[in-house]
């Protein structure tokens, strides 16, 4: 049986609130899918509506084949993320893993596996009252593990993690998904989710705005700015050579490290423009569109709260 995750016109109202208004995807296995979406698109609820944790208005959730809420051993089929807290604060994190692996039949020696796999043998007797946010999240981590389950759905694992965890949590998703297994995470930092995830499902408001490939999300959203091509570009005479750029560039944007983003002209045209007035060229690198720009063009539109540019 595939390992699966099939939504079917899934909706979910409170009140007069549509949280999540008829979307349907499929979340399969051996590949990490990245679930995106401004605050308030519907993500997390989708997430506890997968998970058994919210009832849908309308529509139906499966996860291999079946609701998570008839499954006997729910560790061993679906390991979870939603809630990195929600953990009794007075008990240690062993303790924690231990009463969660005895309900499921699962022998203590996964507990300690899963305890050395997240880096947690440092805290592992420490009561979690205690825990960072980012140890916090590695607990969590360890509890969707425990059953060695075959479907990984993770809401925001790297929240607090230091950058050494973000980059574990990257290399432990792959790993995962390589060995076949299926992999559903969200994440804010669109950096990263580029770098992890090879399927994006984006929210808006509730609805599905896209479920593609990476790279086919990022290729169809054209420069992401509008206006032409992106170029990256260096030099010492930038006054000497935007100034000649002039108009034909929609935008030209400086970053931190001293080079440019210029949007319209290609990177033949501002090299053509460079010899013609003598400026410098240090760097002239023709660039794609980036997931963040992607995502940013696609659910501009769609954000739940909006901040009021002053005039």
């Amino acid at each position: 049986m595939d390992h699966v995750i099939e939504i079917e016109h899934l909706s979910k109202r409170y009140g007069a609130k549509t949280a999540v208004d008829d979307i349907s995807f499929v979340v399969r296995p051996g590949i990490v899918t990245g679930f995106l979406g401004p605050n308030g698109a519907g993500k997390s609820t989708t997430m506890r509506m997968i998970m058994g944790l919210d009832t849908p208005t309308s529509g139906r959730v499966r996860v291999n084949g079946q609701e998570y809420r008839s499954f006997r051993d729910p560790l061993r089929q679906v390991g979870a993320l939603l809630e990195a807290k929600a953990v009794h604060s007075g008990r240690s994190a062993y303790n924690h893993l231990l009463s969660l692996a005895a309900t499921h039949g699962i022998p203590k020696s996964r507990v300690h596996t899963v305890i050395e796999l997240t880096g947690l043998e440092s805290v592992a007797k420490k009561r979690v009252g205690g825990f960072s946010l980012g140890m916090g999240q590695r607990l969590g981590i360890a509890a969707a593990l425990l059953g060695d389950p075959k479907t990984l759905i993770l809401d925001e694992p790297v929240n607090g993690l230091d950058p050494d965890g973000v980059v574990w949590v990257r290399q432990l998703a792959r790993h995962l998904a390589s060995e076949g297994r299926t992999v559903f995470l969200s994440s804010h930092l669109m950096s990263e989710m580029a770098q992890t995830a090879d399927r994006v499902v984006v929210l808006g408001r509730g609805k599905v705005l896209a479920d593609a490939p990476i790279a086919e999300f990022v290729a169809g959203s054209g420069s992401g700015q509008g206006g032409g091509a992106r170029t990256l570009v260096r030099t010492p005479h930038p006054d000497q050579l935007f100034g000649a750029v002039g108009s034909a560039a929609s935008s030209i944007t400086p970053r931190e490290d001293g080079a440019f983003v210029v949007v319209g002209p290609d990177a033949q045209q501002i090299g053509t423009i460079a010899a013609q007035t003598g400026a410098v060229l240090h760097e002239l690198t023709p660039m794609g569109a980036s997931l963040e720009e992607a995502y940013m063009a696609l659910t501009k539109d769609e954000v739940e709260y909006q901040a009021e540019v002053a005039r």
